[in-house]
């Protein structure tokens, strides 16, 4: 507890190629929050990072005294700390439908994307993992003609999960057909908004 009170101000620990960590930055970039972003690599972690995190894992927050290392923790708190633009709805079942939304996509597209990255996994594993999300993009995209962000008419965390994995897609090698046009039209607004480039590390900007 007493590493993070070293610091004055906000400290986010961040790998400039992690998905998880990039959620975090748009968050932290569409709220205009004062942070400290320490870009790391895997398994070369400073000090600081190992002792206020147990995991030695990122990404990892440092506020004050407390220490945040799970990535939708530490969207909650930051949208609750520094609640103007609020990116959860106000009432219960809605703020549950985000959360369930944030859960669904990890479990349909993020572990698709851990594995089409994984340069452990077999190429055979890689080809139908790239084939399923695909698929599964283009099967979703009719309903983000429906609404302007991602089953919801204002901008919260569910998109702040699913613009990492679309600003990825070229390195993961895929490409998405005219029928997936509204998807496309989507990807477009959120790429142009201030929050989301103001996120990208350069690793990340240089995708695209």
């Amino acid at each position: 507890m007493a590493v993070a009170n070293k610091r004055s101000t906000m400290a986010f620990f961040s790998e400039p190629s992690d998905q998880y960590c990039h959620r975090v930055r748009i968050v932290l970039a569409e709220k205009g929050v004062t942070v400290d972003i320490v870009d790391v690599q895997a398994g070369k972690y400073p000090e600081e990072l190992l002792e206020a995190n147990p995991y030695a894992s990122v990404p990892t927050l440092l506020d004050r005294d407390l220490t945040l290392y799970d990535a939708n923790v530490m969207m909650e708190y930051l949208d609750e700390r520094f609640p103007h633009p609020p990116l959860l709805p106000v009432y219960p079942v809605a703020r549950a439908n985000s959360r369930q939304l944030v859960q669904r996509i990890e479990r349909d597209w993020c572990r698709l994307v851990d594995t089409i990255l994984d340069s452990k996994r077999k190429p055979a594993e890689v080809t139908a993992a790239r084939k399923e999300l695909r698929e599964s993009l283009i099967g979703v995209s009719p309903i983000f003609a429906e609404m302007p962000y991602f089953m919801g008419e204002e901008f919260s965390l569910v998109d702040c999960c699913l613009i990492p994995i679309l600003w990825r897609l070229p390195i993961l090698d895929i490409e998405l057909p005219r029928q997936a046009k509204p998807l496309q039209e989507y990807m477009e607004r959120m790429f142009a908004r201030e929050g989301v480039q103001a996120s990208l590390s350069k690793y990340e900007r240089d995708i695209r």
